[in-house]
């Protein structure tokens, strides 16, 4: 899978979201370019996973307009075009599934109901499972994996869709090293191919040499846009004192659409 992009993939402008009338997050400004690699970045509870769930329309903004692919949120219908991965859960809810079962689900937005999977399809699952390291335990019950096994499974069933824009909401979180280390490999070349990636994490670790830019969330308000920092920095009171701007003229220090329903809600 190679990615080509003619138009800006994320374009939000003075967003705002409350969630039962309280204010969650106000005054965003935030465009990312095809290709770049971002880290959303923030303690718990800062607003960055609010963010996430914004740009993909599972969270309505009160304010703002957003805009992907060149395309307002509320006219978007390329959603085969978004990969999303939540925050670990299991993979299969439950239900007892083969690893390759559940990448499959991947290709729904591809092909018709009740339709066979095509050699097309099979070929996106099979380079997706390559791609996360699991080509091996195809035929595995995903019950039998470890919880960063798992982690990657749902990655790989995100990349069977070959996106163009991809979400990973704290993907390294309760992961360990070794699973840090195989999904930021599986990261890299997916960002080689050209995609553009939204990474949502409270620390990089081995994903941190992948980073582009970062952006980090406080009390609901970007307060930092610029250079990749380093995890202890970002938790530092002073931090954004000495902010540095990103090469899009966009991004500075920030003091601010309709209700849209994403078909990425629970997954594909």
């Amino acid at each position: 899978m190679s990615v080509t992009q003619t138009t800006t993939p994320i374009q939000l402008a003075d967003g705002a979201v409350a969630i039962g009338g309280r204010p969650v997050l106000r005054h965003i400004d935030l465009e990312v370019p095809a290709g770049e690699f971002l880290a959303l970045m923030g303690a718990n509870g800062s607003g960055k996973s609010t963010l996430v769930r914004a740009l993909i329309g599972l969270r309505p903004l009160t304010d703002g307009r957003l805009s992907l692919f060149g395309t307002p949120i509320e006219r978007f219908h390329a959603w085969a075009r978004i990969g999303f991965v939540p925050q670990r859960g299991g993979a299969t809810s439950g239900v007892p599934a083969s690893v390759w079962e559940v990448v499959a689900s991947g290709r729904l937005t591809h092909r018709r109901l009740f339709r066979p999977l095509s050699r097309t399809d099979r070929a996106a699952i099979d380079e997706a499972l390559e791609v996360v390291g699991l080509a091996s335990r195809a035929n595995d019950g995903v019950g039998t994996l470890s919880g960063g096994q798992q982690q990657r499974v749902l990655i790989a069933r995100a990349l069977a869709a070959e996106p163009d824009l991809f979400f990973l909401d704290e993907p390294t979180a309760g992961v360990d090293l070794a699973n840090q280390i195989s999904l930021a490999t599986s990261l890299a070349r997916l960002k080689e191919r050209g995609a553009t990636i939204v990474l949502v994490a409270h620390e990089l670790g081995p994903l941190a040499s992948l980073v582009d830019r970062a952006v980090v969330m406080r009390d609901g308000r970007i307060a930092y846009d610029g250079a990749p920092l380093a995890d202890h920095a970002v938790h530092e009171p002073a931090f954004g004192d000495a902010h540095t701007h990103h090469h899009h003229a966009s991004h500075h220090l920030h003091d601010h659409v309709p209700v849209v329903r994403s078909p990425l809600e629970g997954g594909r």
